[in-house]
């Protein structure tokens, strides 16, 4: 082991200790304070959208900084703007049976890939703050400044909004021994590992709960009632989009019998080159390495960029690269996932043999993660759906950007689960719900004695059917005043023996005893409006704040009101 080794393993516990300290004053902010904080690093990350793109694109060589911003901005602002009314403070959900309190995990480990550095970078530290974690970040080596310059941006600001210096850590020393040791640290709580099969493994082995994400080698059907035109648009989108970085990226193309002629000419239309079979070799030469791996030197490169190392002459205009593929395995590099602007091209009859293609080519790689088609006809849709093996399934749009939820309802993410197919935990998008664990607080709802007599009832907090009793203090007022009243009225003389004043007092008492107060309450005047900071007043005083469904209350006021149990409805 090097010392950059052992100053990577060290640097690791240091970081894991200094969040974990921190996670103590995460944990017990409110859900306004936890909401400010994201709003002010959302900000800061989308106003340095372009800048962050540009810095990824010139460190790592990948993609296009024109997407790497636009990916930015989905994380910065898509992303948050989705959860930022999600609840991950206290009680979240209350169905009366049923009381849902949300608690952070802890400590979360964020592994960031090259491919998409910055965008992965901003969408874990916002999930990770919004649902009142720490995180430490370990940086891919190849994209170690753009991923620090992200964390350190959105962490000053956080600083600002009132968040602890060490609730964001990133990482400046990437090796695997310091990886590992962030994993494996016993502090370490839950770990969000975006990268290749060896590093989700690693996570899934290290002990610790984990959201690892499998490879993606995403097949689109395009069935016979398709719009072509558009089908061949959305899918040069995707699978150009980031030069094909995004592993929900179109990497494969099967095509119904009687349209292959129109989609092919649209093809064409819209830029893209069908390699003959000599260019497809050659460029399959370059698409893998002699172990039959992916040749990292194509990732996130153009077209013209992948045509000229293969030595095939292409038109300028040319977007993406296709070729005819026979079949599916070893035998053919050009079924496999390529994460650049390059199609494979299937031709099949109908939707079952489409189907089958489909499952084939997640079968050799990319189980579990995104497959597409594009059809007008629901329920042809739907049988596909049914028949792959996949967590996501997106129909009529680019599976780049419909997967992680750009141009679906799906939850937006950077993290997209592949369930038990890929070897996963989940086959959800990770979002802030992942990154907390919920307490549920079950009241009886089916009694076993539901005929035995309690000696006492569960009080519940005052309701709006439930009017509260007037307090010693007030009864006493009340007595005071009838006393002086009936000492007006009384003649000069002859004075009244003192024993009737007893029994007026007597009577008075007897008035107002909570039977009768119950029937005849004492009017309390409501409040208009109810802070924060009015509620730990009541508190502090031990009173009740009187409201009506009319009274404003804050929702920081609302959650800690609630928790003190200083509300009284009327």
């Amino acid at each position: 082991m090097t010392d950059k080794d052992l100053i990577a393993q060290q640097e690791a516990r240091d970081a894991v200790e200094a969040a974990s300290f921190a996670v103590q004053s995460v944990s017990r902010f409110d859900q306004a304070a936890i909401d400010s904080i994201c709003d002010a690093m959302s900000a800061v990350a989308l106003s340095n959208a372009e800048r962050l793109g540009r810095l990824a694109n010139e460190e790592t060589g990948f993609g296009k900084a024109d997407d790497k911003k636009e990916k930015n901005r989905f994380a910065a602002e898509d992303v948050w703007n989705h959860f930022r009314s999600l609840k991950t403070v206290g009680v979240v959900r209350d169905n009366g049976n049923i009381v849902e309190i949300a608690s952070p995990r802890g400590v979360v480990a964020a592994i960031i890939p090259s491919t998409n550095p910055t965008s992965t970078a901003i969408y874990k530290i916002i999930i990770a703050i919004k649902s009142r974690n720490t995180i430490v970040l370990s940086p891919h080596p190849s994209a170690a400044g753009c991923i620090a310059e992200t964390a350190r941006i959105m962490k000053e600001a956080g600083m600002k909004a009132g968040l602890p210096a060490n609730a964001i850590i990133c990482l400046t020393n990437s090796t695997i021994e310091g990886t590992e040791t962030l994993m494996k640290h016993r502090k370490t709580a839950v770990i969000l590992a975006t990268g290749g099969t060896g590093l989700v493994r690693a996570a899934y082995s290290s002990g610790k709960p984990a959201f690892g994400v499998g490879p993606g080698n995403v097949p689109v059907f395009i069935e016979r009632s398709a719009n072509v035109a558009k089908a061949v648009a959305d899918i040069l989108t995707g699978t150009c989009f980031d030069n094909g970085t995004i592993c929900a990226s179109e990497q494969s193309v099967v095509v119904d019998a009687p349209v292959e002629a129109e989609v092919r000419e649209q093809f064409r239309k819209q830029g893209a080159y069908f390699l003959d079979p000599s260019e497809a070799e050659k460029v399959a030469k370059i698409l893998l390495t002699p172990q039959r791996t992916l040749n990292a030197g194509i990732v996130g490169k153009s077209a013209a960029y992948i045509a000229n190392l293969a030595g095939v002459p292409i038109p300028e205009s040319t977007r993406c690269l296709i070729a005819d593929c026979a079949g599916v395995g070893r035998d053919h590099p050009w079924s496999v996932e390529k994460l650049s602007p390059t199609l494979a091209f299937f031709v099949v009859d109908g939707v079952e043999q489409g189907a089958s293609r489909c499952v084939e080519i997640l079968q050799y790689g990319g189980m579990g993660h995104t497959a597409g088609m594009h059809t007008q006809d629901r329920s042809a849709a739907i049988r596909y759906g049914e028949q792959m093996p996949a967590a996501r399934v997106i129909i009529n749009s680019p599976t780049t950007h419909g997967a992680i939820g750009l141009t679906t309802d799906l939850a937006p993410s950077m993290t997209l689960g592949c369930g038990s197919w890929g070897g996963n935990v989940t086959s959800d998008n990770i979002t802030p719900m992942h990154l907390m664990d919920i307490k549920r607080v079950a009241f009886e709802s089916k009694p076993i004695n539901a005929g035995v007599v309690a000696d006492r009832k569960l009080e519940s907090p005052p309701t709006a059917s439930k009017k509260s009793l007037p307090r010693r203090e007030d009864i006493a007022a009340i007595v005071d005043s009838f006393l002086s009243k009936k000492i007006a009225e009384v003649p000069q003389a002859p004075a009244k023996p003192q024993v009737d004043a007893v029994s007026d007092v007597t009577a008075v008492v007897h008035e107002i005893t909570p039977e009768n107060a119950v029937q005849k309450p004492v009017p309390i005047a409501t409040v208009d409006f109810v802070s924060e900071d009015d509620v730990r007043r009541a508190v502090n005083a031990g009173e009740k704040i009187y409201v009506s469904k009319k009274t404003i209350i804050t929702p920081s006021a609302r959650d800690l009101g609630d928790e003190k149990e200083v509300f009284a409805v009327l």
